[in-house]
């Protein structure tokens, strides 16, 4: 609203400084005409100096005008064509900005701001499409090969085994990615947390643990946890999906026998849940994509995960208007720390 009445204050100042430019001149006029004695003639006086009066205002106004119009157009009708060009696709689009802190300037610097973001929606999501086709074409490709390995007549029991359990592995992967892709979407789409009710949280995470078990007692990992007796005010569905997707990525990130430590305790304002492993750690460039889609720190994809799981985790904690921190040095072990809202 304060902009709107600036952007109205120099209109009116600048008709103002037309008119005063307007008179100046016209009075100057006058003075010359004076001075060369052709007002002299009573009867022409009134005439001539109406006739100056309009024609040097219209002159004066009309040349004002021009320029100042010429200055105002000629960044909006460069917005105008860059808006053309974003219709049709490309964000790469940008126009020139003002050094001024006009409402003008901020437009185009807002317009240049909102491409560059249209430009990284773009890539991400092309970024996706790639990341998603190749993850569902590799253990459909394995298989297939394996399932055509597998009709071999002469081919060992043992043989016939491991391939079988490869099959299975890889089926289940695909299920699991198809499921994290589903929960993703969905809470993606939600804008609103529904079914929300009042429970103990500490048991609810304890619950996860257990449900998790055969997975950190297969890597003989040690649970060490310090909850406080707390109620939470949330939806338990989506709740649940966040503290198991942090324990499950502290376990696959975890070394064989090492150490996780659950803490859970509430403050004044919030309730902060840290999670932290003795694993080997993560550098800065895998810090900067950890929450990215399908994004793995283990390139080589020895352990399991489809790279969904903590961008799951993020869109929850962004749902119920909490926090997500992430500490992490090589061979240090890695700490997530998530503080949620109390109501």
């Amino acid at each position: 609203m304060n902009r709107i009445k600036s952007l109205k204050i120099t209109m009116v100042f600048l008709v103002f400084c037309i008119m005063i430019s307007a008179g100046l001149l016209t009075w100057l006029c006058f003075l010359f005409l004076y001075s060369a004695g052709i007002f002299s003639i009573p009867v022409l006086a009134p005439i001539i100096s109406q006739l100056i009066a309009l024609f040097v205002s219209i002159v004066i106004g009309t040349s004002i005008s021009a320029v100042a119009s010429e200055n105002i157009l000629k960044p909006l009708n460069q917005l105008i064509k860059a808006t053309k060009i974003v219709s049709t696709g490309d964000f790469s689009v940008r126009v020139k900005e003002l050094s001024s802190r006009s409402e003008i300037a901020d437009l185009l610097r807002n317009f240049n701001h909102m491409a560059e973001e249209l430009g990284s929606i773009e890539m991400f999501r092309n970024d996706f499409i790639n990341n998603f086709s190749h993850e569902f074409k590799t253990p459909i490709v394995s298989i297939r090969g394996f399932a055509k390995q597998l009709q071999n007549d002469n081919l060992e029991a043992l043989k016939r085994k491991e391939y079988t359990d490869i099959i299975i592995n890889e089926s289940e992967r695909l299920t699991n990615m198809s499921a994290n892709i589903l929960i993703l979407t969905k809470f993606e789409n939600q804008r609103i947390i529904t079914d929300q009710t009042e429970y103990e949280l500490d048991e609810q995470i304890r619950n996860c643990i257990i449900l998790l078990e055969n997975q950190w007692s297969r890597k003989n990992i040690e649970i060490n946890l310090n909850l406080e007796a707390i109620k939470i005010f949330g939806n338990i569905e989506m709740l649940s999906h966040l503290w198991i997707n942090l324990i499950e990525n502290a376990i696959k990130n975890s070394k064989d026998n090492g150490n996780i430590t659950i803490e859970c305790h509430e403050t004044l304002d919030d309730i902060a849940f840290k999670i932290s492993n003795d694993g080997n750690g993560m550098d800065d460039n895998t810090l900067k994509h950890i929450f990215d889609k399908f994004y793995q720190g283990d390139r080589s994809h020895t352990s399991p995960g489809n790279g969904l799981g903590l961008s799951i985790v993020k869109r929850i904690v962004e749902l119920a208007r909490g926090e997500i921190a992430v500490e992490s040095k090589i061979n240090q072990g890695t700490t997530f720390t998530v503080k949620l809202p109390k109501v």
